[in-house]
């Protein structure tokens, strides 16, 4: 309600049964559509994706067509797979294919991290291969590390890379975007998760945003993949942010975990103090609350798969990213 100038829907997310935090934007100006990618954990707790998941994701993957052709203009902060949609077939994970490239990126304007400066070997990998293959259908393709686009009264405004998560993450940088109309902002930060760099949320305060998109920290990883003290870093950065901030829409990596409304309560009660909305995506779109990747064992003993789908199963995983 409190922004008038930007439009902001969410396509598709962990709240919304995906990997992904596709979000499309408009101005009166310009039509953005914000990482156009959505994938699926190959395997979570011992299981591969339920038939619910394959459901939410076609879903997602129906709206994030639809936006794409309305969309002037398609952006990447960073070349993993829940972010941008590779070209190569994959019904597995990704539900990605060269079709569904083109149609996504193809006369676009699409403005992208630069796959040569601040990245990791895996991430060069990839926007490499973008450049050849997604990338290549664009009308337009423009490295955006650290830059801004006009677009009439509306500014894209790329920072410079910042760290996927932790000071030195092994998985690289990642680029935010704010979305400027007149006095309002939105900015988009997809996996600083948190952001757990304080660096990073002293750039996103110094926006001044009316509305944060935010990739939480990746609690489900604690203590096994992530050190605890980045984890506590990251929400007690998510806390001062979510007291700053009108509004902010928490995704990701958080929403992941089983107890993420519990871990997260601290985030919520110091915007509540406030006078401040911390929302899920699908919240903020007025929609339930649809996680489903901690739910899987849950879901595989209540509602068992179709004697099709455990053959399917059963096939080997090239075999099975061929078949929708």
């Amino acid at each position: 309600r409190m922004l008038k100038k930007i439009k902001v829907v969410p396509l598709a997310a962990e709240s919304l049964g995906v990997r992904s935090m596709c979000t499309y934007v408009e101005t009166s100006d310009v039509k953005v559509l914000l990482d156009a990618g959505a994938s699926l954990a190959p395997n979570r707790l011992g299981y591969p994706p339920h038939p619910r998941e394959y459901q939410a994701m076609a879903e997602c993957r129906e709206r994030i067509s639809k936006a794409a052709e309305e969309a002037d203009v398609v952006t990447l902060s960073h070349y993993h797979f829940d972010h941008h949609t590779p070209s190569y077939t994959d019904w597995f994970c990704n539900w990605s294919s060269e079709d569904v490239a083109k149609k996504i990126y193809g006369g676009k304007l699409v403005l992208v991290k630069s796959y040569r400066f601040m990245v990791n070997f895996s991430q060069r990998r990839r926007g490499w291969m973008f450049m050849k293959t997604g990338g290549s259908y664009a009308e337009r393709l423009e490295i955006a590390d650290g830059r801004t686009f006009e677009f009439g009264d509306t500014k894209l405004r790329f920072s410079d890379p910042v760290f996927h998560g932790p000071e030195n993450s092994a998985l690289g940088w990642i680029l935010m975007t704010t979305i400027e109309r007149g006095d309002e902002k939105v900015l988009f930060a997809s996996d600083v998760q948190g952001p757990m760099h304080s660096p990073t949320l002293d750039i996103i305060l110094a926006e001044g945003p009316q509305l944060v998109i935010m990739g939480g920290p990746p609690t489900y990883l604690a203590e096994f993949r992530v050190r605890d003290e980045h984890i506590q870093q990251g929400m007690q950065n998510l806390e001062s942010l979510a007291r700053k901030v009108p509004a902010t829409i928490l995704e990701h990596h958080t929403l992941r975990d089983e107890k993420w409304r519990s871990l997260s309560q601290p985030v919520f009660d110091a915007a509540s103090e406030t006078g401040h909305k911390v929302f899920t995506a699908a919240e903020f779109a007025g929609k339930e609350n649809n996680l489903l990747e901690f739910r899987r064992r849950q879901l595989f003993e209540s509602e068992p798969p179709s004697p099709e789908f455990e053959k399917w199963m059963k096939l080997p995983q090239p075999k099975r990213k061929m078949a929708k």
